[in-house]
């Protein structure tokens, strides 16, 4: 299999995502409105439907036979110039199917038909459109005369895994693991050695781990990192792209080791953030990771930073060897393949994961021994091929022909390439899209499993199956691809979903290639965009800085993806808005944009919004025009009020919407809801909606928005909390809810909390409790379904894990931030036997914390922040054999005197991640 092969997947799905924005186009009413009034006008118009399925039904026969079929051995130009040509004719019948709906709908947008027919300009644009059809049912009868003519047998022939049935059983969930380590035990205690060598030493020490991409440097050292950190001071893990700048490095440093917020950095030159580094670097030791370097100056550009420090680490990962010459020769590490044995051990892991010991049956040792050969000993192959072999039937035959598959691709390309290539191709067609369009964000981007279902379901890639959501079916389709191995976790949730999750920069390397061939989308500079093809239907550049404004046009735009862009709105956003009438995402968060075009309410295919974490002030009304919207996310934005023609957005499904007042997050209210519109219950799709002000009428507004399942309501009465909370209890959906007072003093009475929904496992209140909390309802009675339990401001005074273990025995997360209490803590044996993070924040009374043995016997993160009397060691936390993270910060003065006392460093050097 090489390029052409993935060429006729991707067509494939570009076919069938035209098929689906057909039968979309043709099921809506104003279609069906403007078919009516205007048939008489225009001519073929009337026809027009039936025309318009029929090619339909063509291009979905044309996807089957593509995925039935491979082409063997060398790039058949034939072949691939047919698939070019059918690519190019579904993004034709693309663009008139939403030139279609647009005019429709500014038709329907005006008061009467008769205004209409006064004019020739709607029967001139419908006759144009009746016309395109027409001449597109031609090629098609073109496109097929040349397949018939001269892709005979000869140039195709059946693909012997196209009927395997590849995806997991949609009605079970697995648990997404890390992948376990192996082969790195040698050179982990290398580079541990030299970070403790020289240890007062002054000024910084450079360590440089090299080798080609795919061999597992990153996992090397951050097993190191994780472990050494607690050494040092201050640490930071900064990720450096090709195209980093030196302000945009300083920045990212001092963010990591100074908590500084993004705002307070922007305005600070190179000189202002290397004074800054060095003052919070000085009188203390500091371990920074530069990880994915590819060239010298990314480090000599800011060593001044170092100078004069006591023993300050620096480690570097780079595939340049010239790169790797920054370090002294007895400091450099260059990585090697794996071993047989050891390839061999992580494969089986990979693919038996689901087998006692993950252990390989003996009919099929000897091929898998073949396959790991075949992978040269790197790790990120193995784990390619692996996952992907995991999804197949385990048979002689399936992996006789995916080793001869193999085979084929490494006659055309590197082995690495190959095994990414391969494990692409077999990746099911409902997932090509959405895996393709996870490369268009930067390098190392980390991305929210709510984001990514949101585009997904904006582009069109996800769609409603049987009893399932939208959002279910792209949430399906991301468990896969991580199952696959083609994008890596990050965080799990309390659920153990996936929470956060990213992209092998390999692998996106590649991605990158596919989608530009395949004229899927481009990641681009946008110093280039006077060259950049005017069709691009998806485009990303993130970071750009260019003053000048855009001049290129594209009117086939999509996507927009521009992340932490620094440019106004007339340099970007109202050029590109005023000639891209298409645009279906646009994405911007953490960009330094202040205010938004009023031209964006004439985008009518616009279905997703992000300007998280932006300047934005304001929000234009003409946002009522965007009839298609589904997703309009404005968090941590300066926006203090929604627009009033929002609720004429009826296909809105989820609204994300709150300004940060105290970035600092030291007041009660450090984050402000958005005021309810008036209407607010026209949104009858709303599943998200978070945050809104609790008022008179907010509870019969949300008794009407049944589909809700994520609730965020701020500044809530006493008075209010009766019909509010009754509201709510009968949402079936309700699956998340932060309930927060309207001030620290407020009391809060939850017993009219009585939730119909046994889906809701997430409770997040902030505010006093009234007395008697916990015999209501929602603890007494539906406290067993909570999995996320987070309070906060509020006057317990026993202590709380006594109070509450009884209530909420299944919760896997649990977090107390500032919350009065006990001055003595107790977990006993038996409390919270599934939680696996607690988080004790800004409590002043704890001054002890006991931990019996066997309590929390699954725990993997316990926050221990901003106790300032905690001055003992919590008693029997070395018990807690299965933590991963443990951070004690902020406590007594005498604390970290007592920690190492008694030897707790020593005792508790089993936790990957201990910050004291």
């Amino acid at each position: 299999m090489n390029q052409l092969k993935i060429a006729e997947a991707e067509m494939a799905e570009a076919l069938l995502h035209v098929v689906s924005k057909i039968g979309a186009t043709l099921t809506e009413e104003t279609t069906k409105a403007v078919i009516a009034k205007l048939s008489d006008k225009v001519k073929n118009l009337k026809e027009l439907p039936e025309k318009v399925e029929e090619i339909g039904k063509e291009f979905k026969m044309m996807s089957t036979v593509v995925k039935q079929f491979s082409t063997p051995g060398h790039s058949n130009e034939l072949v691939k110039d047919w698939i070019g040509e059918v690519r190019d004719l579904a993004h034709r019948v693309e663009d008139v199917m939403d030139k279609y709906s647009y005019h429709a709908l500014k038709l329907k947008e005006e008061n009467t038909m008769k205004k209409f027919f006064s004019k020739a300009y709607y029967v001139t644009v419908f006759s144009e459109i009746a016309d395109e059809i027409i001449q597109i049912e031609k090629k098609i009868e073109n496109v097929v005369k040349r397949r018939d003519r001269w892709l005979q047998l000869p140039h195709l022939i059946p693909n012997p895994l196209a009927d395997i049935e590849r995806k997991q059983p949609h009605s079970s969930f697995q648990e997404v693991v890390q992948d376990d380590i192996v082969g790195i035990e040698d050179n982990r205690r290398k580079v541990t050695e030299w970070l403790d060598s020289d240890s007062d030493k002054q000024g910084s020490t450079v360590i440089t781990v090299f080798g080609m991409g795919g061999l597992g440097k990153t996992t090397l050292v951050a097993n190191v990192y994780e472990r050494a950190k607690v050494n040092f001071t201050t640490h930071a893990w900064i990720v450096v792209s090709q195209t980093y700048g030196l302000v945009d490095l300083l920045r990212k440093m001092l963010k990591k080791i100074g908590d500084q917020e993004h705002s307070q950095l922007m305005d600070l030159d190179t000189h202002d953030l290397e004074v800054k580094i060095k003052e919070r670097l000085s009188g203390g030791n500091c371990l920074l990771v530069l990880d994915d370097v590819w060239n010298r100056e990314a480090y000599t550009q800011i060593m001044g930073v170092f100078q004069n420090l006591q023993a300050s680490r620096v480690i570097i990962t780079t595939r340049q060897e010239h790169v790797a010459t920054l370090a002294e020769p007895r400091h450099r590490l260059k990585l090697k393949p794996l071993e047989h044995k050891d390839a061999f051990n992580l494969f089986c892991r990979k693919v038996f994961y689901n087998r006692m010991e993950c252990k390989c049956p003996q009919n099929l040792e000897k091929l898998a021994n073949a396959i790991v050969d075949r992978c040269q000993g790197l790790p990120l192959a193995i784990v390619s091929i692996g996952g992907m072999l995991s999804s197949l039937p385990a048979t002689e035959y399936v992996w006789n022909e995916t080793y001869n598959q193999l085979r084929g691709e490494l006659a055309n390309n590197d082995h690495l390439r190959a095994i990414l290539n391969l494990s692409y191709h077999d990746t099911p067609g409902e997932l090509r899209n959405c895996f393709l369009y996870c490369g268009l964000f930067p390098e190392d981007h980390e991305f929210s499993r709510e984001s990514l279902v949101r585009l997904w379901v904006a582009e069109g890639f996800a769609f409603p199956k049987e009893q399932s959501t939208a959002e279910e079916v792209a949430d399906r389709y991301l468990r896969e691809l991580i199952q696959r191995n083609m994008l890596e976790v990050v965080e799990n949730d309390e659920l153990g979903r996936v929470s956060t999750c990213k992209m092998h920069d390999l692998v996106r390397d590649l991605v990158l290639s596919i989608a530009k061939e395949e004229k899927y989308g481009s990641a681009i500079d946008f110093s280039s965009m006077s060259y950049m093809d005017k069709d691009v239907r998806r485009l990303s550049s993130c970071g750009w800085k260019d003053t000048n404004a855009v001049k290129a046009k594209f009117p086939r735009l999509r996507t927009l993806v521009a992340l932490g862009i620094i440019a106004s709105p007339s340099q970007l956003l109202s050029p590109i808005l005023s000639e891209s009438h298409y645009i279906t995402v646009l994405e911007l968060q953490d960009s330094e944009i202040t205010e938004v075009p009023a031209s964006i309410g004439n985008l009518f295919n616009l279905r997703y919004i992000g300007l998280r974490r932006t300047r934005v002030k304001s929000l234009p009304e003409s946002i009522g025009k965007l009839s298609n919207l589904l997703t309009l996310d404005i968090k941590q934005t300066k926006i203090e009020k929604l627009p009033r023609g929002i609720v004429r957005v009826k296909k809105l499904r989820h609204l994300l919407a709150d300004r940060y007042d105290d970035e600092e997050q030291s007041k009660f209210r450090y984050f402000i809801g958005m005021q309810a519109p008036k209407q607010l219950s026209n949104l009858e799709d709303l599943q998200t909606l978070e945050t809104v002000e609790a008022s008179k009428d907010l509870a019969e507004q949300l008794a009407k928005l049944t589909k809700l399942q994520s609730v965020w309501i701020d500044k809530i009465h006493a008075v209010d909390c009766a019909n509010l909370f009754a509201a709510l209890s009968m949402m079936p959906l309700l699956s998340s809810l932060l309930l927060s007072a309207s001030d620290e003093n407020e009391e809060l009475c939850l017993q009219a909390l009585k939730p119909e929904s046994d889906k809701l496992h997430r409770l997040i209140i902030r505010g006093c409790w009234a007395d008697k909390t916990l015999e209501c309802p929602i603890f007494l009675d539906h406290g067993r379904n909570l999995k996320y339990l987070a309070i906060s401001w509020c006057g317990l005074k026993d202590d709380p894990f006594k109070l509450l273990a009884p209530y909420v025995p299944n919760l896997t997360y649990l977090s107390l931030n500032r919350v009065h209490s006990a001055n003595t803590l107790v977990l006993y044996e038996g409390c919270f036997p599934q939680l696996k993070t607690l988080v004790l924040k800004c409590m002043p009374d704890v001054s002890e914390l006991k931990i019996s043995d066997r309590a929390l016997p699954q725990i993997e993160g316990l926050y221990v922040v901003t106790l300032p009397k905690l001055d003992k060691v919590p008693h029997g936390i070395e018990s807690l054999r299965s933590l991963k993270k443990l951070w004690l910060l902020d406590l007594h003065q005498g604390f970290k005197a007592q920690w190492n006392m008694n030897g707790m460093q020593q005792k508790m050097q089993y936790v990957p991640e201990l910050r004291i």
